[in-house]
């Protein structure tokens, strides 16, 4: 047989409505490669491509020959919608490389699921549609999506089989990948699956969302307990809930080996088991006001656990800008001790620091050049205690093993609180923030990061799950979304409209 030629794509990003536009300088700072740099990229060591890439090409390793034929991978994280002229320009990427690459075998295609674009409300659908013009209508085409993915019909419809992860925090993106090596083999083989679509009218908040116990974890081992000879996968999405699309809502698709009714049976089983447990996904969060005392309390009495207090309405991972100084404020006008807060994004700030030199005392001026409504300035005495390049390798969790890159990065002492100060916005879900310091955190008494849940496969080994508490304080990724200003979600949806009703399809 003649070896299989399957090419590589890659289009992440998650897209918050309220947050400023993405940009290409920010997609360019995370990860935008074409063609030769995309496999180089692959074969590093520590790689900045998604696991899901590299697990899939760790999957087709493993069985007989095929060849490998990288086009484009963008990826951009967590931010505001994608500036359209810049999506245009990726998507033409992707289009003249695979004609280039033409003929082709099979596609996979690493997605979030969760973008929108300046114009477009569905650019995942876009780029599975430029894919399918091209290769045609019986060409394999995977995908991997994000458990936060908002699933349009479109997007089933024009790809074969997507494949979203099952673990929040994201530790399975690895397998997803595999995954999708498996089902590709299978497609080259003759196997056509068949696939079904349901959404229904709830957003769960983010703090619901976790899959080591609550709701969420429930009905994803529901769905797992469905897979059989017949059922291929089961890929249930809560969602992006900060997305403010039509595509808003929790779906459910499944794909089975030959069977589209029995694909739909599981799939509408799914959503009513589902829908009837809907009033659990209620987020329950912890006052700045007690928060403080719990922080003064752990710094003045050795005695008492140490904690971990994530700022979940300003997470980077979410679209947050990183850099909102409710808590900071708060811990340092109480007195608080032992503290350390990762990681705060002000590229001014670190600018500053790396002028002044490790050492120097100055007045630390926090958002000086933010127009943010929720990042409000905010200034006191500070010292530089250490200065870094920001280039470090994930150590735990979602970015286990993968380069990172927080740009100029520095460590400031304000009162009791140590505060790593980065350069490029994103999330802290990995204890090399601040290890990169030589911070040992299991000296700290209170800790604060700024991320909604995937610090907690990163941090684990310091804090079980009693000892962490979720803030409720103002920012662009609240988990109270009757404070969030949308827009364009379909309405009535739970639980912004708590007596919406939902019938399953027939």
């Amino acid at each position: 047989m003649p070896t299989p030629r399957i090419a590589l794509a890659g289009f992440m990003l998650e897209s918050n409505g309220h947050s400023p536009v993405a940009t290409k300088a920010e997609f360019e700072a995370l990860g935008y490669f074409g063609g030769n740099a995309l496999a180089e990229d692959l074969a590093k060591a520590a790689p900045r491509n998604s696991a899901t890439m590299t697990g899939f090409v760790e999957g087709m390793n493993g069985g007989r020959d095929w060849t490998m034929v990288p086009i484009v991978s963008a990826y951009g994280g967590a931010s505001g919608p994608v500036d359209q002229t810049f999506f245009e320009e990726i998507v033409e990427k992707l289009a003249t490389g695979l004609k280039a690459a033409m003929p082709l075998d099979g596609v996979f295609i690493s997605l979030h699921g969760a973008a929108t674009a300046t114009g477009d409300f569905d650019p995942d659908a876009t780029v599975l549609r430029t894919v399918r013009g091209i290769v045609g209508p019986d060409t394999p085409i995977l995908a991997t999506l994000d458990l936060h993915a908002n699933v349009s019909q479109a997007m089933v419809d024009l790809a074969d089989v997507m494949s979203s992860y099952l673990t929040n925090p994201h530790v399975d993106m690895r397998e997803r990948g595999i995954e999708c090596a498996a089902i590709m083999r299978a497609m080259l083989g003759g196997m056509r699956p068949k696939s079904a679509f349901v959404k229904l009218p709830l957003i769960p908040p983010s703090v619901t969302q976790n899959t080591k116990s609550g709701p969420y974890a429930d009905i994803i081992k529901y769905g797992q307990s469905k897979l059989d000879h017949e059922i291929l996968n089961v890929s249930i999405c809560s969602g992006f809930s900060l997305g403010d699309t039509p595509k808003n809502g929790m779906s459910i698709t499944v794909a089975a080996r030959t069977s589209a009714e029995r694909a739909r049976a599981v799939a509408i089983d799914i959503a009513k088991t589902c829908w009837a447990d809907r009033q659990r996904y209620v987020p329950r969060m912890t006052s700045i006001e007690d928060a403080t005392a719990m922080a003064v309390a752990a710094g003045k009495d050795p005695k008492k656990p140490s904690l971990l207090f994530a700022d979940v309405a300003d997470n980077p991972g979410g679209g947050g800008r990183g850099n909102t100084a409710w808590i900071l404020e708060a811990f340092h006008k109480a007195g608080a001790e032992g503290v350390l807060l990762g990681i705060f994004n002000d590229p001014a700030l670190a600018d500053e620091a790396h002028a002044k030199g490790k050492g120097a005392t100055f007045t630390a001026r926090f958002n000086r050049d933010e127009t943010d409504q929720f990042s409000k300035p905010f200034a006191a005495e500070a010292t530089v205690e250490a200065l870094h390049d920001g280039n470090a390798v994930g150590r735990r969790g979602v970015v286990q093993g993968r380069q990172l890159h927080y740009g100029k990065t520095a460590l400031l002492k304000v009162g009791g609180i140590k505060v790593v100060v980065i350069s490029i916005r994103q999330q802290c879900c990995d204890p090399i923030a601040f290890e990169m310091f030589g911070l040992d955190i299991a000296k700290a008494r209170s800790v604060i990061v700024k991320s909604r849940g995937h610090f907690r496969a990163g941090f684990d080994e310091f804090f079980t799950d009693d000892r962490i508490i979720e803030v409720d304080v103002p920012g662009l990724t609240t988990p109270v979304l009757s404070r969030v200003p949308y827009r364009n979600v379909p309405r009535p949806i739970f639980p912004l409209d708590p007596d919406v009703s939902w019938t399953p399809p027939a």
